[in-house]
């Protein structure tokens, strides 16, 4: 008695989910009527396929025309929405009044027609734009050049090819040929691609450009450092498509960039999917790389292939440039945003929440919003017809995981243009977003009987400037008035009222709220700080009225992480002022290195909060600011070279802490990252050596160094280089 099998995928659908790039399952290669072999058939009577020729090298048209010449792999690459040109040579000439083929594209492992997973090319007479199609371009002898179009809104991954022709009995099909793998991917040069962006150096700079600038540190003292995102590397668009496939997102909706870059955005945090990167925040980095220590996307990419397990570690830069290089890689423009005071709202309410004890000082307890000193997110360019007209263009997609949306840690795409009007209301998270760049800080004192008072607000501390790379340059742009109107224009208060009335919470009453409610003014500004050494905290106050005040006065300084969360208070100094009418008096406190050294965490960030209260009328006034301490930098010199010949470098790195490993990871000159064991920088000292890279691309290039250590984070530098490509002979 036979066994019955299992009932497969419980009655629910016909096929498994297609949900892998790289699994296959080959049609047969002859598929006949009725499914019996004819007596006398012999294949090798008709027309068959002797060899197929995809002109894939990185000189030819269709590489340079799609734009994909820049890719270190040896398959065909192309851009859906324009054509491409194959060659099949047959077993005799062709002719078109008997003969019948049709070129075959086919993905995943359960390819259907209706999915869009299995693409039947039809030849026809002329290509009709956007659609799917081959033309017969040129016949000679026993060969036929076709001009093959993919439609503009088709799969974007890697199909597998195949030619089939009939015959009065059934198809004859190639078989299974590696060597045929065709990359489709988006493209941002046809007009009937989502993706389509219309201006020349925005493309050259937003797909094509595969070394970028990340900025950083504190608004008053902005960094950056050059990231090599490396989209064209070797390995990485298979990689990009190992994280979709890791995911298990449908093959059907991978030509939908929405869909594309909200999987990203789950995929490049590891929090709850398995996916590229852990994060981390507490400066305990073992078993792993610390997140400043990384200079490139490339590593980390192959890494996580190769391994099939999360790489360690990330913080939102990093997050920022991998998704970066992922965007890049599928075609989808794409660009990095820093927004300097960056706030994180825990309860969607639109505002930071700032709770004071009635003397003044912070309430640690109840403060659970918090404000980065930078954060960085991604932008990526696309039409959004799920949401009105008005609203596709740049969108923000956020890898960094900080809250839940739709049951996982993602955030985007949210329209730029959306978040501008304060139309929250359209998908994906734009409130949060909203939130981030555009929110309020409320000062509420929180008193003894148990309820909540606000003290005064500040509308203009929070998304301070929002900044990505210039095109075509190393400069800052500032993008802030993308994001919001100017502070204090009626459009800009509409707008936050426009948010509020689509459904954020909002429970606190601060209308009416006054920005500053006293006579006395109140501000403080912290002396440039360098690593190591003593700096000060000028504390100003400001009488207004004919009227004698006194002052009571709290300083806290704390260790923070650079998203704002205090790691402990290090120094805490009470003082107080008499104010004449109508003057101005300062306040010096002195901070020294031996109260911060042995605390710091990797960024060296320092955050300052005043607090004070005006005796004769209870009045609050409160001010905070984060500082980065001055840390060196790397030196990178390079001694003589010769155009593709080895090329000597020199590293010198002048730190003042000991027992140091050197990551120096320039990506785009030699093909991996290069580690040196320092055991030892004394104070003011310099250590050099030599290592030989041998440059296998020319035109301008980066190498870029960065330092780590237990103790110290963030040293780093970096050298222009322009090499030669080697004369023809």
């Amino acid at each position: 008695m036979s066994e019955t099998p299992e009932p497969a995928f419980g009655g629910r659908r016909a096929l498994p989910p297609n949900t892998s790039n790289a699994a296959e399952n080959d049609p047969p290669t002859v598929e006949l009527q009725g499914g019996l072999t004819p007596r006398g058939f012999n294949p090798q009577d008709y027309l068959n396929v002797t060899d197929v020729h995809l002109f894939k090298e990185r000189w030819d048209s269709n590489k340079v025309d799609h734009h994909t010449d820049k890719y270190d792999s040896n398959k065909l690459i192309v851009r859906r929405g324009q054509p491409f040109y194959i060659q099949i040579d047959f077993s005799r000439p062709y002719d078109p009044r008997r003969d019948l083929f049709r070129v075959e594209y086919v993905i995943g492992r359960y390819p259907q027609e209706n999915k869009g997973t299995y693409v039947p090319v039809p030849v026809v007479s002329e290509l009709q734009s956007g659609k799917w199609g081959a033309k017969v371009v040129q016949r000679e002898d026993r060969s036929v050049r076709l001009a093959v179009q993919p439609a503009a809104d088709c799969i974007v991954g890697k199909f597998r090819m195949y030619v089939a022709v009939w015959t009065p009995y059934g198809v004859i099909r190639t078989s299974r040929n590696p060597g045929t793998d065709t990359y489709i991917l988006f493209n941002p040069w046809c007009e009937d691609d989502a993706v389509y962006l219309d201006d020349d150096k925005e493309r050259e700079e937003y797909v094509l450009n595969d070394i970028g600038v990340i900025f950083y540190g504190e608004f008053n003292d902005i960094k950056s450092r050059s990231w090599s995102y490396g989209q064209f590397e070797d390995g990485i668009l298979d990689a990009c498509l190992y994280v979709m496939d890791r995911a298990k997102m449908d093959l059907s909706g991978r030509g939908n960039p929405i869909k594309v870059s909200r999987v990203g955005s789950a995929m490049v945090n590891a929090k709850d999917d398995e996916g590229v990167l852990i994060g981390s925040w507490d400066n305990v980095y073992a078993y792993g790389i610390p997140p400043s220590a990384w200079t490139g996307s490339v590593d980390i990419l192959l890494e996580y292939k190769s391994s099939q397990t999360p790489v360690r570690y990330g913080q939102c830069w990093v997050f920022a440039g991998v998704f970066n290089t992922f965007l890049r890689c599928l075609g989808i423009p794409a660009r990095v945003v820093t927004n300097y005071f960056s706030a994180h709202d825990n309860n969607a309410n639109l505002q930071l929440d700032i709770f004071l004890e009635e003397d003044g000082n912070v309430n640690s307890k109840l403060t659970k919003d918090s404000v980065w000193n930078y954060h960085c997110w991604n932008e990526a360019w696309m039409t959004r017809p799920d949401l009105p007209v008005g609203f596709g263009g740049w969108q923000v997609v956020d890898s960094t995981p900080q809250e839940n949306s739709d049951g996982m840690y993602r955030c985007g795409p949210a329209s730029v243009q959306a978040i501008k009007h304060g139309h929250v209301c359209f998908q994906f998270d734009a409130p949060f977003v909203f939130a981030e760049v555009n929110s309020d800080l409320i000062y509420i004192t929180a008193k003894k009987d148990g309820t909540h008072e606000v003290q005064t607000l500040d509308t203009t501390h929070i998304g301070k400037l929002i900044v990505t790379k210039e095109i075509g340059g190393d400069g800052m742009k500032d993008i802030t008035d993308t994001y919001k109107f100017q502070e204090g224009q009626e459009e800009e208060r509409l707008a936050l009222e426009t948010a509020l009335m689509y459904g954020a919470k909002k429970p606190l009453n601060t209308e009416g709220v006054p920005k500053s409610r006293s006579n006395i003014h109140m501000n403080f500004e912290v002396e440039t700080a360098v690593l190591g050494r003593d700096f000060k905290v000028v504390v100003t106050f400001k009488n207004n009225s004919p009227t004698r005040y006194s002052v009571t006065a709290y300083l806290s300084g704390s260790i923070t992480f650079y998203t704002g969360v205090s790691k402990g208070e290090f120094k805490n100094e009470t003082f107080s002022v008499t104010l004449e009418p109508l003057s101005f008096k300062t306040e010096e406190v002195w901070v020294r290195a031996g109260e911060y050294m042995g605390q710091l965490l990797e960024q060296a960030f320092l955050h300052f909060f005043v607090t004070a209260r005006v005796n004769e009328t209870n009045d609050i006034l409160a001010k905070q600011k984060s500082v980065a301490l001055t840390i060196p930098k790397v030196i990178i010199k390079v001694g003589f070279s010769i155009s593709g010949s080895p090329r000597p470098l020199g590293r010198i790195s002048p730190n003042p802490r000991k027992t140091l490993v050197l990551l120096w990871a320039p990506g785009t000159v030699t093909r991996s990252c290069l580690l040196h064991l320092v055991r030892e920088i004394r104070p003011s000292s310099t250590v050099q050596w030599e290592e030989v890279c041998r440059p296998w691309v020319s035109g301008p290039r980066k190498l870029i160094a960065s330092v780590t250590s237990d103790s110290l984070r963030h040293v780093y530098g970096e050298l222009d280089l322009r090499i030669q490509g080697r004369p023809s002979v």
